[in-house]
Formats: structure tokens, C-alpha cells, sequence
């Protein structure tokens, strides 16, 4: 019984008062009405999901919200209407399989960014089957396990879209994301944001498990080239974003591949093309291609002739081959090996300072017993030199 039933119960009991008496069966059983409805309204309060502490809940909207908390784990008791729940910028370092233990059939969006998570676990989002938008962005992971996305026995996961963007503790953690990506469970994935990680280099065959993927966001990182077959197997890609990397050149085999996606959409602006001799396949596949969609603002960085010319406008007869190319990152290379080798040197000096009297007095035993050795020998070689001594000694043995 709502509270409108019970408002107009009470109406009816006060007009039975005016009444002559002959009402008060009538009376009693409103007045019985009203304690039903009472107490209904008390049990479906009673029935009301509890927000957790500190977070935010509203059941209209199905969004449960706990940003700012300082929290150290995921928050216990969601309700289980929650179709989208946020938390973020808080201290959780670690996700385990036990940080969701009621199952949320309901849930399909989960934010978790900025966090300072470090550590992904085996089966992290097992009782989450509905999930299909994962947002792990500006953590500091440093390890992911190869089960990480596993949803059911069948390792199969109905997760769409996964937000990694500035998300890698470093540039090597890549090879340990390509095992989570590599086991099928992300088949469904369809759009993947590994963006400001500082990548340097894609493990063979990364992507190979990931049928579905439209849309791939490589920006911001530090790759210098690409392995040709990379992508051959993302038949679905549409959108492929290259953009503020370190690409100097493309090989026949990269842009080969970008060619037998039909409708892929690819950018490349803010790379550090050489126009050289050596790019001059990729000119001539550039100037005829309508795959790369910001080709007009490709620039030449390098020789310094060549600086800020566009791609598009590079004459082929133009382009010379350097007999000693300017490759800076090898010569950062060099400078780091030889800063490392001098620390090395100088910390070996330090052992030995801090040790100089113990290296003295092992110097010392050494040259002593080396003199008494070589004393014997000598002593040995006199008497086999002088028969008298000879006899002497064997007298003496006598």
C-alpha cells in the first residue's frame, strides 16, 4: 500500500467519526488498513540497496561514483543495480580476483583511472559478465597477468573498448600486455588506447588475437619503426592513429599492409620523417594513396636542407643519400654507454679505497711468501751445485 492509500484510508476514518457510532467496525478496520500500509512502506525502505561509504550512488541513473576517497581497495556491497561505476584518483594499488566478489550482471561501464594501480591479478573481472568499457588509463601497471580479462571457463570476455593510455609503469611492460592480449580472451575488444606509454617497439603478432578491433591508438609513444605484417591480421581496423611518434621511414611491408584494409583510416602527423634516399618507396605510395588522411601536413625533419618540407611536395630526384648519417639516437647511445662505464670504473676505485689497507697486507703476504718460496728453491739449487754440500747434507740426513 503506497501513501496516497493510506491518506485517503485516514480521510475516510475521520468522516466515519462524524458518524453516529454505528461506524466504528468501519473505524477499526481503517485504522488495521493503516498499519498494513505502515508497514509496508517501512519493509520496501528496508529494501532500498545501501550506498557504500564514501561513494556517491543514484539509482535512476544506475551510477555508483567514488572519485577523490583516497580509497585502498574496491568498495564492498555495490548495489546491484550499478550499470556504471567510477572509481578513480584514489591509492588502489592492486586488483585481485576477490576485489569483486559479488557478481554485477549489470555493470558495463567501470572507470578505474588514476588510481597508482600497479599490479593486475588472474581473473580480476570474473564476476563482472557484462562488462564492455574498461578504463585502466594514468596508472603505473607493472605487472599484468595473462588472465587478467578472463570472464567464465571459456577465457572469453565481452569487454569492447580498454583504455590503457598512460597506464605502463615502463616501455618494456608492453611484452607482458601482448600475453593478456594474445590468450583470445579479447576477441569482442574494439577499440584498444595504448597512447602515452613510451613504447619504443610492438612484439611480433601483439594485435593477432584481436579480430574485432576497430579502432587502435598508438599517439604519443616513442616508436622509431614498424614491423611490416604487424597488422595483417586486423581485418576490422578502421582506425589506425600514429601520430606524435618518433617514425622516421615506412617499409614496403607496413604501408603494403595499411593498403589491403579497405576503409582504414590511418594518421601520421608529427613523426620525424628523413627525407633521404631511402624513403623514397614510401613518397611514392604516399602521393597515391587515400589511406593516410593528414599526408598534407607531413613534414621533413631531417637532412636540415630538407627541414619542414611537406612529404607530398619532395621531389624524388632530389633526395640524397648520406654517406654518414646523422643517427642521434645512436650517438645518445654511445654517450649513455660511456657515462655507465665510467660510473662503473669509478665505483671500483671506490672499493678499492675504502679496502687499501687490507689489499696492502694481502699484497705484503703475498710477496713474502713468494720470497720464502723462492729462497728454498735457491738454497736447493746451491747444494745440487757444490758436491761438498751435497755430502754435507746427506751426512747430516744421516
Amino acid at each position: 500500500m503506497t501513501s496516497s492509500h493510506v491518506l485517503s484510508s485516514l480521510g475516510l476514518w475521520r468522516r466515519g467519526l462524524g458518524g453516529d457510532g454505528r461506524n466504528i467496525r468501519g473505524s477499526l478496520l481503517l485504522v488495521i488498513l493503516l498499519a498494513h500500509g505502515l508497514g509496508s512502506v517501512w519493509s520496501q525502505s528496508d529494501q532500498q540497496p545501501l550506498c557504500p561509504e564514501k561513494c556517491e550512488c543514484s539509482d535512476t541513473a544506475r551510477t555508483v561514483k567514488c572519485v577523490n576517497k583516497n580509497l585502498k581497495e574496491v568498495p564492498k556491497n555495490l548495489p546491484s543495480y550499478v550499470k556504471n561505476l567510477f572509481i578513480t584518483n584514489n591509492h588502489i594499488n592492486s586488483l585481485q580476483e576477490e576485489s569483486f566478489p559479488e557478481v554485477l550482471t549489470n555493470l558495463s561501464n567501470l572507470g578505474l583511472g588514476n588510481n597508482q594501480l600497479q599490479e593486475l591479478g588472474r581473473n580480476t573481472f570474473r564476476n563482472l559478465p557484462g562488462l564492455k568499457y574498461l578504463d585502466l588509463s594514468g596508472n603505473k601497471l607493472s605487472y599484468i597477468s595473462d588472465l587478467s580479462f578472463r570472464v567464465g571457463v571459456d577465457l572469453s570476455s565481452p569487454l569492447q573498448e580498454l583504455n590503457l593510455r598512460n597506464s605502463l609503469y615502463n616501455e618494456s611492460l608492453i611484452f607482458i600486455l601482448a600475453g593478456a592480449l594474445q590468450n583470445r580472451s579479447l576477441s569482442n575488444l574494439q577499440k584498444l588506447d595504448l597512447s602515452g606509454n613510451s613504447l619504443m617497439y610492438l612484439p611480433p603478432d601483439i594485435f593477432s588475437s584481436l579480430p574485432s578491433l576497430k579502432h587502435l591508438d598508438l599517439s604519443n609513444n616513442s616508436l622509431v619503426s614498424l614491423r611490416p605484417g604487424i597488422f595483417t591480421s586486423l581485418d576490422s581496423l578502421e582506425v589506425l592513429d600514429l601520430r606524435h611518434n618518433a617514425l622516421k621511414n615506412l617499409r614496403n611491408g607496413t604501408f603494403k599492409d595499411f593498403s589491403n584494409h579497405s576503409g582504414l583510416s590511418v594518421f601520421l602527423g608529427d613523426n620525424s620523417w628523413v627525407c633521404d634516399c631511402e624513403i623514397e618507396p614510401f613518397l611514392s605510395w604516399l602521393k597515391d594513396t587515400t589511406v593516410v588522411k593528414d599526408s598534407s601536413s607531413l613534414l621533413c625533419t631531417d637532412p636540415e636542407i630538407m627541414r619542414n618540407v611537406s612529404l607530398l611536395s619532395v621531389k624524388v630526384s632530389k633526395l640524397e643519400c648520406s654517406l654518414y648519417p646523422n643517427d642521434n639516437s645512436l650517438q645518445t647511445s654511445y654517450v649513455f654507454l660511456g657515462i655507465v662505464l665510467a660510473l662503473i670504473g669509478v665505483i671500483f676505485l671506490l672499493v678499492l679505497y675504502l679496502n687499501r689497507k687490507g689489499i696492502k697486507k694481502w699484497i705484503y703476504n703475498i710477496r713474502d711468501a713468494c720470497r720464502d718460496h723462492m729462497e728454498g728453491y735457491h738454497y736447493r739449487y746451491e747444494i745440487n751445485a757444490d758436491p761438498r754440500l751435497t755430502n754435507l747434507s746427506t751426512n747430516s740426513d744421516v
